[in-house]
């Protein structure tokens, strides 16, 4: 089912000012012609590993430039996987796959974005709360739009996908729950909620860790992760 999840985001044209980053390489910002594939070996890695242990399916918005336009995976940057962030092991992301980066070292503005690429607070925040709470493989993460939305004429820029883009792609999401039927869907950022109601009409939505909203995500999390599991 895994196979078939990552075939499907193989197959899908992006939209207009979007990036498929599991089927897209664009010149001198990837690594070069091998990073689809790179990015797709990740994601199938981290999926995989999580089949039979996951019980939380946590959603954001989109992939960001800085996360997962080059590492493949949701919330999840090319550092995180080369294990430059301190607290979060690499093998909690991939097992014993060993990451690799995808974007070209001459999109980084500065030293360690050239030697490891990019940052991504989000991930930085979202990792070590996992990492905390034992969910390193009780949790997936995903994003309620699949492809990277950028401004025009910027590839390293992010921006919202627009209600439109969201609701032309919701039934990728709705794949992916299949493949993790039993876990619970939780929303980051109300963004994410409010594409998602269609499909799920009573989801929890955490404060996105972003923009000051660290420590009420943190608590948001450990109150959902500690209550009684919903009767359905």
């Amino acid at each position: 089912m895994i196979e078939a999840f990552i075939d499907r985001l193989v197959a899908t044209e992006a939209p207009v000012g979007c990036v498929n980053p599991y089927s897209v390489c664009l010149s001198g910002v990837d690594i070069g012609p091998e990073a689809p594939e790179i990015r797709r070996r990740q994601l199938r890695a981290y999926l995989t590993r999580r089949v039979d242990t996951a019980r939380l399916l946590l959603v954001a918005e989109a992939p960001g430039y800085q996360g997962a336009r080059f590492s493949g995976i949701a919330m999840t940057c090319e550092r995180t996987l080369l294990g430059q962030k301190p607290g979060v092991p690499p093998e909690a992301v991939l097992g014993d796959v060993p990451g690799q980066r995808t974007s070209h070292p001459g999109t980084g503005r500065n030293r360690p974005e050239q030697a490891h690429g990019f940052c991504e607070p989000t991930a930085s925040i979202v990792w070590r709360e996992l990492v905390a709470l034992g969910l390193t493989d009780r949790a997936v993460l995903w994003n309620v739009f699949p492809f990277h939305p950028h401004r025009e004429g910027g590839p390293l820029t992010n921006r919202t996908p627009s209600r439109t883009e969201v609701a032309a792609h919701l039934d990728i999401i709705a794949d992916l729950h299949a493949a993790f039927a039993t876990a619970r869907v939780i929303c980051i950022g109300n963004t994410a909620r409010d594409h998602l109601h269609p499909l799920y009409p009573d989801l929890p939505a955490l404060r996105h860790p972003a923009n000051g909203g660290a420590s009420k995500f943190r608590d948001g999390l450990r109150r959902l992760v500690n209550a009684p599991a919903p009767v359905s």
